[in-house]
């Protein structure tokens, strides 16, 4: 789709240039004109009195599809240090990749100031290549800035899948660079697939969708991004056939880092990025990190989790006497945080952090298919629930059937006699 002034219509009256958020349309003599930075946000159409823009179907919109080729990973860095979930992106890409083609290569999108250093982790992750944008004006993330050199070079480049992490950046980014590229993107994905048949294994084992129709021996190679949807009570499975790049963002902690290959080498690919002042319409004057400490679930060992089986807010207090008599970090279902016993920043599950802890203490959880899905690749899972029937225990690999309040406490004391046992075998 595209945004279009109907020249025989407008009359100059540049309220669509003060309705545009993104500085996409300008006067040329009397004429409004639409110009690249056009997101098709639709804000102009509204705004214009005269039925002067309208939105079409851009001519000639087919893709060639057999232009785009390899997988894009956006490498996020911070203050010179590449986020966790590039690197297990990078190692998702890559196995995405090879099941397209043995020629597919996976790349990592550097972008910044003298990050070049950088190129080294991501060739030791698995990155076949890396695509390199420095320059001053990029030193620090601006949303216009990263926007416009992606864009340029995804369009000189053509890779054929693009992923971002969905942190508070990947978010924000993501969007506005499918908008631009006029492509889809799926947001917050907990699942990838290339292959139909891998596809088809999943969804039957962690899903209710349909898939009788699907035939797994289909040679389609279109990425299946599943994620979910309606508050996490569905999951959704999304595709996009008709445009490039295939876009998704990718939940931190979901997917497993390839193991370091140290020394490893690969493509470093420079890219001149053309970009002034002019395209960043804010300035960085300073940043101030918070002083609020802020759990993460993601790197956590162990999490001791609960919910509503709690019975109210006060319950959290044993949970937190939990976690800190075992080492671990509290965690909340969904449900907890929802009735508002525990903050938002402590949901585990589909709808909050994706987990995969050493050891996974489930303290009153039922486990909706929507919590299971967001810790059920944890290592140990420990379900203490009073009722025998509760899904959380069809994938608990140790399961307590009884009051958590009587059990909890039990399993402290007993925590404590074998550290006890540890220490006098020590002497």
């Amino acid at each position: 789709m595209a945004i279009v002034v109907l020249s025989d219509k407008c009359k100059g009256c540049k309220l669509c240039v003060k309705a545009c958020p993104f500085e996409a349309i300008e006067m040329v003599g009397k004429l409004a004109v639409i110009n690249e930075k056009c997101t098709a946000c639709n804000q102009c159409i509204p705004a214009c009195k005269f039925d002067a823009i309208e939105k079409t179907e851009e001519a000639g919109s087919a893709v060639d599809l057999s232009a785009y080729k390899n997988v894009w990973v956006y490498a996020e860095q911070r203050a010179g240090k590449i986020m966790n979930v590039a690197l297990e992106l990078i190692g998702e890409g890559r196995r995405l990749s090879r099941e397209i083609s043995d020629d597919t290569k996976v790349c990592a999108l550097l972008v910044g100031n003298n990050i070049e250093h950088l190129a080294k982790e991501c060739y030791e992750y698995g990155a076949d290549a890396v695509y390199l944008i420095e320059d001053p004006l990029l030193e620090r993330y601006t949303t216009d800035g990263y926007t416009k050199v992606i864009v340029d070079a995804i369009k000189e480049h053509k890779p054929e899948i693009v992923l971002l992490g969905a942190t508070h950046i990947g978010r924000d980014l993501a969007p506005r660079v499918a908008a631009r590229l006029n492509t889809g993107l799926t947001a917050d994905c907990t699942r990838l697939d290339i292959k139909v048949s891998s596809y088809i294994d999943y969804a039957i084992k962690n899903t209710t969708l349909d898939v009788s129709t699907l035939d797994p021996n289909s040679d389609d190679k279109g990425l299946k991004q599943t994620r979910p949807a309606f508050g996490g009570n569905l999951m959704a499975s999304i595709v996009c056939p008709r445009t490039r790049p295939q876009m998704a963002t990718v939940r931190p902690g979901v997917m497993q880092k390839k193991e370091r290959v140290v020394g490893a080498t690969g493509e470093l690919v420079r890219i001149k990025p053309v970009i002034s002042k002019s395209d960043i319409r804010i300035e960085i004057l300073d940043v101030v990190k918070s002083a609020k400490e802020i759990v993460s679930l993601t790197d956590a060992k162990i999490i001791c989790s609960g919910g509503r089986g709690l019975g109210d807010a006060s319950g959290f207090e044993l949970i937190r006497k939990f976690a800190e008599k075992v080492g671990g970090v509290v965690g909340a279902s969904r449900a907890a945080v929802d009735a508002g016993w525990f903050d938002h920043s402590h949901q585990g599950g589909q709808t909050g952090t994706t987990v995969k802890p050493k050891i996974y203490f489930a303290c009153g959880i039922s486990g909706a298919i929507q919590h299971l899905a967001g810790m059920q690749t944890s290592d140990i899972i420990v379900a203490i629930n009073k009722d025998p029937d509760a899904p959380i225990f069809e994938v608990a690999d140790f399961g307590i059937v009884g009051d958590l309040y009587k059990v909890i406490p039990q399993i402290m004391e007993e925590w404590d006699n074998a550290e006890e046992l540890y220490n006098s075998s020590l002497k």
